[in-house]
């Protein structure tokens, strides 16, 4: 016969009540207890029933996550964050890939709000009246992005780029340019922010190109305004751009880091498999994935929003920075 909570409650010693809020991911609980139902339920080979939970709960078990786009490997690494702890709390994700396009996003959150019983969002590039809106019909976190009085998950890129900045500084570079990314993104404005800061303390000049797409395409696209930026050194939104920027570079003979230093932010995999290896403020990506669903579940368990930790994004230095000529 199936094992229902019942059986679980009466293992784990706690009441069936407890059972359920544990299977639903609330946060209130002692994780000490979290940890004995889960147990108890893994070793009885419990199968939550879907249909029965959604009919009994007015739940469906599933969550939504929306990404910009698929094809960069740091929203990959934040779906598998998203998942790892979906799975922990038996719920289901259904993902969609939003082209970088804030009609598409808006109007796919609207499509899910049946279907799931909450959503996470990646990097959104809609509107703040719009996400206001959104948070209204379903429980909603951000990750990525503030809107004042919404649930979110950012990354504290401040000392990251104090420690580039501070980097390039120590290799001679008085004049950096920056190639900014979508200008709907919070993530470039933060990093633009911060970078503008951080070169002014430190007296040097920064040189703002951009916006291009915050693809490999659009660092190609910006080689030549950088080269003829008057800059020693350039920092692309995101390492996909940077990379762009190292094959644009490479195609017209500039010496990566001979006559231009190189770097990016968020850490991916091919920025360590490039030639030169590239200079980059990582990003803890799939914790920041853990972290929003972790955030999410404690929403849709008391519909309260309290402040998630920030991680911390630190600089990696590899061969595509080098002294300044």
């Amino acid at each position: 016969m199936a094992v229902t909570i019942k059986d679980i409650a009466q293992a784990a010693g706690v009441s069936t009540s407890t059972v359920s809020r544990a299977l639903a991911g609330s946060g209130l609980l002692p994780p000490s207890t979290r940890r004995r139902i889960e147990r108890a339920a893994d070793e009885l080979g419990y199968r939550p029933n879907r249909v029965a939970r959604a009919l009994s709960t007015g739940r469906t078990g599933n969550v939504g996550l929306l990404v910009p786009d698929l094809l960069n490997p740091y929203f990959a690494a934040v779906v598998k964050g998203v998942q790892a702890r979906a799975r922990e709390s038996g719920h289901w994700v259904f993902l969609t890939d939003t082209d970088e396009d804030p009609a598409v996003e808006a109007d796919r959150v609207r499509a899910l709000v049946k279907q799931v019983d909450g959503v996470v969002l990646c990097s959104p590039r809609t509107s703040e009246p719009q996400l206001r809106l959104l948070a209204l019909e379903t429980p909603m976190v951000m990750l990525n992005r503030r809107v004042a009085g919404l649930p979110s998950v950012t990354t504290d890129n401040g000392e990251g780029i104090k420690q580039l900045v501070a980097h390039l500084v120590a290799l001679g570079h008085e004049r950096v340019a920056y190639v900014a990314g979508p200008r709907a993104s919070w993530s470039n404005r933060s990093r633009l922010r911060l970078l503008r800061t951080a070169t002014a303390a430190a007296g040097v000049g920064l040189v703002e190109t951009g916006n291009v797409e915050p693809r490999f395409a659009g660092g190609i696209a910006a080689a030549d305004q950088v080269l003829g930026a008057g800059v020693t050194a350039v920092v692309a939104y995101n390492d996909l751009m940077a990379l762009g920027l190292l094959n644009a570079f490479g195609a017209r003979g500039v010496e990566v880091p001979g006559r231009m230093s190189v770097a990016g932010f968020d850490d991916i995999l091919p920025a360590a498999l490039a030639s030169p290896a590239l200079t980059t403020v990582g990003q803890p990506s799939e914790g920041a994935g853990r972290a929003g669903m972790d955030l999410l579940l404690r929403l849709m368990a008391d519909r309260q929003s309290r402040p998630a930790p920030e991680p911390v994004a630190r600089l990696v230095v590899r061969n595509s920075t080098g002294p300044a000529h």
